[in-house]
């Protein structure tokens, strides 16, 4: 089984995102750490159709998956040079196990049963690793934004975003000036099980323009967008 997981990290990923991809052909297991981290989980096979269409921080790979064997998911991953970081999950418990998982390509190894606050833990690190560090300070104008203390000010006064309104205003302030799609954002901000069709960031923009205040910060670019800055 896999699950497709966002959730939201307290350090800089991307954008303030961790994206976990987690395959468990224990259902139950599967659904316990998706619900715990957030969202739902596949076999080997599947697993590759998602990870050729979308970008994952970290997949939590079961190593004794049924049709493509973990191990194989695993090679995959490192012939096409991913920048996914696998953290590997198996029953076997053996120092040459774990040598094996690790030089198959994976960046961390978790026998089972483990603590669930472990697991966390160790996607919030390899999270960290999968992604490319951001400054101590995105700003333009009068805007600021922490990435690492999920906190937006602007002219002095902190901002009360929700944490996808942060999200949002993080990918925006990242592009450094270049127009975001509704797509991309939704991609990054929420995850693929989001319907492409609704209002969300059109409502969500809406309620960051709302509480940026004015000036006006986010611009509309027709066919293209939305922006801070730019030519």
């Amino acid at each position: 089984m896999t699950e497709n997981v966002t959730y939201v990290s307290p350090s800089s990923c991307d954008p303030g995102n961790v994206r976990v991809l987690v395959t468990e052909d224990d259902e139950v297991l599967a659904k316990t750490v998706a619900a715990g981290l957030r969202r739902e989980g596949l076999d080997g096979a599947v697993a590759l159709e998602r990870l050729a269409v979308n970008r994952y921080d970290v997949v939590v790979l079961d190593r004794d998956l049924p049709g493509v064997h973990g191990d194989d998911v695993c090679r995959a991953l490192a012939a096409d040079r991913s920048e996914s970081r696998v953290l590997m999950l198996t029953a076997a418990r053996s120092v040459r196990d774990r040598v094996e998982g690790l030089d198959l390509g994976a960046d961390d190894y978790l026998p089972k049963p483990f603590d669930f606050a472990e697991l966390v833990a160790r996607i919030r690190a390899l999270g960290r690793r999968a992604a490319a560090p951001l400054p101590a300070h995105l700003e333009h104008d009068d805007v600021t934004l922490d990435p690492a203390r999920r906190v937006a000010v602007r002219a002095g006064r902190r901002l009360p975003l929700t944490p996808k309104e942060l999200a949002v205003l993080e990918c925006l302030l990242a592009a450094d000036g270049r127009p975001v799609s509704a797509e991309e954002l939704l991609e990054r901000v929420w995850d693929e099980a989001a319907d492409p069709f609704t209002s969300t960031v059109k409502t969500t923009i809406g309620r960051l323009r709302a509480k940026l205040g004015d000036p006006p910060v986010i611009e509309t670019v027709r066919e293209s967008g939305y922006r801070i800055g730019g030519p």
